[in-house]
């Protein structure tokens, strides 16, 4: 290849869509890419490098690669040489080739290629399955260098979760990333039980048991941090397969400012923060960002000034002045035998990490009417729904309106990558999106193109999306008589609620993210 050839034209898209219609060779989205490992496989990222291409699928004999240059002859005989397949070529369009090429095998090539590496001295075929065999498999050097491979890639790239998926012929490695999962490596599954095994051992789960459920946790220091995982195991009809959350005790906590509350909804909430007894529930599902809004209002109390305590399950962050009580079933202390003692310690806050039952409901409520502020969290499907679901849980109605100040519900979106996101035409789905919610006509939004920064994604991190109600008198007479959820949503929007969709496309509008992310995260049922 020439010098000219490795160097990128100044308007390489223009000269795609130009080629692209000389050659009659179709286009294809960096941003959109699905790559088969299978035919990542077969080129070594240094030809890939060298030839500027990056094989895309493998069907039949036929393997299809992006290139730079699809009409080189040098390269197509090259590589069909090289693979012994026949080559179809497309051409690349939004971002550079190059970045995607390193993307990709970053993250699947030289990383399942690193952890082959790794585990080729481990002897697979004579591994007992009895637990003295797996337990000394385990300690092998192979897989314990395997496993914080693992732990420390889930920490540099920012995931929250690490799945470990057992299928017929491979075991998957995957990261959560954004509260997207992305495929890290495929290994051999004959490595699945001493991998398994040396994550029971570091969480003191018992190594011999397979079939039932287990969880337990640990903490190590990796990538220069301190990183607590909690560990879940569960038989599958595979095998055994496991999630791990990921907990880096160094992370920052968020301001209320900081986590995406649109200032006339903070400035309620904050209203609702200054009442001094009462409960404040924060809704959503798993995964919804509940937890960092509680914390984000315990930073906004004075705990000078106040006796601050919590209840939770587990203590992911711990803070400065406020007594935090773990969740402990072996040594009777449940959520409501927790909030019973902490009553009993002159608090003036209580943080209950989570509402699952009825007793636990009942004790809240009854710390709320007797002078103490509660913030806790409930699994509901949005502000008015959390109302609903602690009458659900037995609680009268009457006591309901006593006791509860304000209901908030969120999602969390991803944000727009800050470094590649710029203004283009919206598709026609993001356009009809947008006016179906907001009735404004807008054809144009930011979106990411992809880059390294946020791994040809198109979004790095994530934003909440919020909705607010306060318990006003109206609503409070609605659920006196227990009507429905949708006569209470019509009552607490004509006392000025937006929903959560609003607000959400109000950040799409923004450039902070983008309608589909909203419309894909952001919904209510009913």
């Amino acid at each position: 290849m020439t010098e000219e050839q490795t160097t990128q034209p100044e308007n390489p898209q223009e000269r795609d869509k130009v080629i692209s219609f000389q050659l009659n060779v179709p286009t294809v989205d960096l941003q959109q890419l699905k790559v088969q490992p299978e035919a990542l496989a077969l080129v070594p990222l240094r030809v890939a490098l060298e030839y500027s291409v990056l094989p895309l699928t493998l069907e039949n004999n036929t393997l299809t690669v992006v290139a730079d240059y699809p009409d080189d002859l040098h390269i197509i005989d090259h590589l069909t040489t090289l693979t012994n397949k026949q080559i179809k070529t497309v051409i690349p369009l939004r971002g550079y080739l190059r970045d995607a090429i390193t993307s990709h095998y970053a993250t699947t090539d030289q990383g399942a290629q690193t952890l082959m590496d790794i585990l080729d001295s481990v002897h697979l075929t004579t591994m007992s399955e009895e637990a003295t065999g797996l337990e000394e498999a385990a300690s092998e050097a192979p897989i314990v260098r395997a496993v914080d491979w693992i732990l420390t890639q889930a920490v540099k790239e920012r995931a929250s979760d690490i799945h470990i998926v057992p299928e017929e012929t491979v075991l998957k490695v995957r990261y959560r990333i954004d509260g997207v999962l992305h495929d890290s490596a495929s290994l051999p599954i004959a490595v699945l039980s001493p991998i398994l095994t040396r994550l029971k051992i570091l969480a003191d789960m018992n190594i011999a048991e397979r079939r039932r459920a287990q969880d337990g946790s640990f903490t190590d220091h990796l990538a220069g941090k301190e990183i607590d995982f909690r560990v879940a195991t569960i038989g599958t009809n595979w095998g055994e397969s496991a999630v791990l959350r990921v907990l880096d005790k160094s992370f920052n906590l968020f301001q209320l400012d900081q986590i995406g509350m649109p200032p006339y909804l903070r400035e309620k909430y904050e209203t609702s923060l200054a009442s001094p007894f009462g409960m404040i529930i924060i809704s959503g599902p798993t995964g919804s960002g509940k937890t960092t809004t509680l914390y984000a209002s315990l930073l906004k109390l004075d705990a000078k000034e106040r006796n601050i305590m919590s209840i939770e399950d587990p203590i992911e962050y711990k803070f400065d002045g406020v007594r935090q009580i773990q969740v402990n079933f072996t040594a009777g202390i449940n959520f409501a035998s927790g909030l019973r003692a902490c009553m009993r310690m002159d608090p003036d806050v209580i943080l209950v990490g989570e509402i699952r039952d009825a007793e636990t409901a009942q004790t809240a409520v009854t710390a709320a009417l007797t002078g103490h502020l509660v913030l806790t969290s409930l699994h509901a499907n949005d502000a008015v729904g959390a109302l609903v679901r602690l009458m659900d849980l037995g609680v009268e109605p009457f006591l309901v309106t006593s006791a509860v100040v304000a209901t908030a519900s969120q999602r969390l979106v991803r944000r727009v990558c800050t470094k590649c996101g710029e203004l283009k035409k919206a598709s026609l789905a993001d356009i009809a999106a947008y006016k179906q919610v907001t009735g404004e006509e807008e054809e144009e939004f930011h979106y990411g193109t992809g880059c390294d920064y946020c791994g040809f994604t198109g979004y790095r991190g994530r934003i909440g999306a919020f909705e607010l109600l306060p318990v006003t008198d109206a609503i409070r007479s609605l659920i006196s008589r227990r009507a429905g959820s949708s006569e209470i949503r019509a009552q607490a929007q004509e006392d000025g609620m937006l929903p959560m969709l609003h607000h959400g496309m109000s950040l799409a509008k923004e450039g902070v993210t983008t309608p589909g992310e909203v419309t894909r995260n952001v919904f209510t049922i009913g």
